[in-house]
């Protein structure tokens, strides 16, 4: 039995001997794959951790839309299928009352995700007009608007003022006080012709300056300049030995855009209508040459600024802004091309016009145009707006002044 035992054992070492001397003859064959395989399993674990923490970015293929709706009960987040402000205002059961101002207006698209509506509920407010004090509710931002939309009519050359009541007692107003100075009626005859203008000027020679009438030689004025105005006075403005010809031209309005954190980007609302001005261009004629010469201009009333306030607020969603950021679109950047693509398409990738062959994101027309931004094209939106990059910037020379074209025309 001893026998037996000794032999097995010799016999073990002389195997384990000779598997030590096998492995120690191949050393380059284990070590190089047992560290392909570390390797390998080290680049596994990292890609799970990576694509966990980051996970490539991804449309959200919906029609609804995300608004933050603003009231005087505070701010709210709805998801909703309206496709205007009004339709919204409906489905939210919101009831607009006399005086209460939605700003965009009720007709607005809502075109994006964190879309926002203001509703501004109408406040007391008391109108001075003359004598007697109007009180009305009104949400309007501006003194010509409240009046305006108090139905009242207004002039160019009327003054506003607007401020706290002084004594909430003795003006029995709780609100602001909107304060009319009305312009006066006067009939202006200039060199024969009879123009109806309004002026804020108390004498003759006050409307002379006014309106910018210059008396050159052998001209006369009736009444005389220190003379008072009243109410529709007649001014004579009379040109000695001359012919002279009138017309009517209009003045354009000048427009101011103020930036408004309350609005979404994007969007714009109406402050004040502008109301256009009104000027008398006089010429004078040689009667001799027949030589037109252009010699006075008289402003009759002045034109009313038109007020927009543009929306600055920028809130794109995170699927939308992935996606940007996939395609190599820089941030600052990011608030033209949600503008336009929400336009365009509504980020719906597989969006298609049926009458032009416009295709995807963008609208590329025809579609195979993006076929060098690459081979997946159809379907995916990183590479729709990898191509939508290089046309905005090369066409346009910069997203912004895409977006601004695209503003002017509706299409781009």
């Amino acid at each position: 039995m001893r026998r037996k035992v000794r032999k097995l054992s010799s016999h073990l070492r002389l195997r384990h001997r000779r598997a030590v001397r096998h492995v120690n003859r191949r050393p380059a064959l284990f070590v190089p794959l047992i560290t392909f395989g570390v390797l390998f399993v080290a680049c596994a674990l990292l890609l799970v951790f990576v694509n966990r923490g980051n996970p490539l970015p991804a449309l959200k293929s919906t029609d609804s839309r995300i608004v933050i709706v603003t009231t005087d009960e505070g701010e709210r987040i709805v998801p909703t299928h309206a496709k205007t402000v009004g339709e919204l205002l409906e489905r939210l059961d919101i009831t607009m009352h006399q005086g209460d101002v939605v700003e965009p207006a009720r007709d607005a698209e809502i075109f994006t995700d964190n879309y926002r509506v203001n509703v501004y509920r109408a406040k007391p407010v008391t109108i001075v007009d003359g004598q007697t004090p109007r009180h009305v509710m009104s949400a309007a931002t501006t003194p010509r608007s409240i009046s305006r939309q108090a139905e009242l009519t207004v002039y160019p050359e009327d003054v506003f003022d607007a401020r706290p009541p002084a004594n909430f007692v003795s003006s029995g107003s709780i609100g602001q006080v909107v304060t009319i100075k009305r312009s006066l009626p006067v009939k202006l005859s200039l060199y024969g012709q009879q123009i109806d203008t309004r002026t804020q000027a108390k004498t003759v020679g006050d409307l002379l300056k006014e309106k910018g009438i210059k008396l050159q030689e052998g001209e006369t004025v009736q009444p005389e300049v220190t003379a008072p105005l009243e109410p529709n006075t007649i001014v004579f403005v009379n040109n000695k030995g001359t012919r002279v010809e009138t017309t009517t031209e209009e003045i354009p309005y000048a427009t101011e855009t103020v930036e408004d954190a309350s609005l979404s980007f994007g969007t714009s609302a109406v402050r004040q209508q502008g109301v256009p001005g009104t000027r008398v261009v006089t010429y004078q004629i040689n009667t001799d040459t027949g030589q037109r010469t252009k010699f006075q201009e008289i402003v009759l009333s002045e034109p009313v600024t038109h007020i927009v306030a543009r929306g600055k607020t920028i809130n794109i969603p995170s699927d939308k802004q992935g996606v940007m950021a996939a395609a190599g679109i820089r941030s600052s950047d990011y608030a033209y091309v949600n503008h336009i693509v929400s336009k365009e398409s509504g980020w719906n990738a597989a969006a298609y016009n049926a009458r032009s062959g416009a295709t995807g994101l963008c609208q590329a027309l025809p579609g195979s145009k993006m076929a060098s931004a690459g081979s997946d094209w159809k379907t995916n939106p990183v590479t729709q707006l990898k191509w939508c990059q290089g046309y905005a910037v090369g066409r346009y020379g910069s997203w912004g002044a895409a977006y601004d074209f695209w503003n002017r025309n509706h299409w781009w």
